[in-house]
């Protein structure tokens, strides 16, 4: 066997690589995404990991996508149109390849079913899960938090990520107000989202999604996301959603 090497980046799961694998531990709901995955692929969308199967030690394996994930801060090299587009196209693919199947699978994910149920949602499409080779994005990773549900609810978090729409505090920002306005507008154009007149809210309704999460979490007695408010999570959170309220117009108008 290969020798094992444990991959950075990750604050949920462990990961390690082995080879031209990588091996994760997992949950109750890793055979769906397995499930996911091998559709995907046969959809032609070749950017995901193929499922392989389970190791000794009850881990999964997934082939390794070689090159960088786009750990923060972000670099410059990541910080493009070109990249902002490929990432906007590849969301759009996997959503229209799931649109056959989103009503079927309605059970066996981690994350809970959003209505109206259109797609299958990766639920944490950010630079932080993708990974790219010279400046171009070519896979994804980790659909953990896949999910039966709309496509503005999916989009919304990208929107926040790769945009991104924060508050100048927050270490993952970039940009000003403006440019932030034309990479939302440019990810929906690229995405082919043109009704967006509740995109912004959901955006809002997303972040608030996700500080309740850290929250109710917590409270509940895990340790990994008792561990993610004392980093400070949850403080951004709060944050950048009440930048994006008090910018609420600019970027109304930014989709005009």
């Amino acid at each position: 066997m290969a020798s094992e090497e444990k991959l950075t980046g990750g604050n949920m799961t462990a990961v390690s690589r082995v080879g031209d694998t990588v091996r994760r531990d997992v949950g109750s709901w890793t055979k769906q995404v397995h499930i996911l995955l091998t559709h995907l692929r046969a959809k032609g969308i070749q950017e995901v990991p193929a499922p392989i199967g389970f190791d000794e030690n009850g881990r999964e394996i997934l082939s390794f996508i070689p090159g960088l994930v786009g750990h923060y801060p972000l670099p410059e090299s990541l910080r493009t149109d070109e990249v902002l587009i490929s990432a906007a196209r590849l969301l759009r693919r996997i959503h229209d390849a799931t649109n056959d199947v989103a009503q079927i699978w309605q059970s066996g994910w981690q994350s809970p079913t959003r209505e109206p149920i259109e797609v299958i949602c990766h639920g944490d499409f950010a630079p932080y899960n993708c990974v790219f080779d010279k400046g171009r994005l070519i896979g994804v990773i980790d659909f953990d938090n896949a999910h039966p549900g709309n496509r503005e609810w999916d989009l919304a978090y990208a929107l926040y990520r790769f945009a991104p729409i924060t508050d100048p505090s927050n270490p993952e920002n970039y940009g000003t107000i403006q440019e932030q306005g034309r990479r939302t507008r440019l990810f929906c154009d690229e995405y082919g989202l043109y009704e967006r007149s509740t995109i912004v809210q959901s955006v809002n309704l997303r972040i608030a999604y996700m500080a309740d999460y850290l929250r109710q979490g917590a409270a509940n007695g895990d340790k990994r996301l008792q561990a993610n408010i004392d980093e400070g999570h949850l403080e951004i959170y709060i944050t950048d959603y009440a930048y994006l309220n008090s910018h609420y117009e600019q970027f109304q108008l930014a989709l005009s």
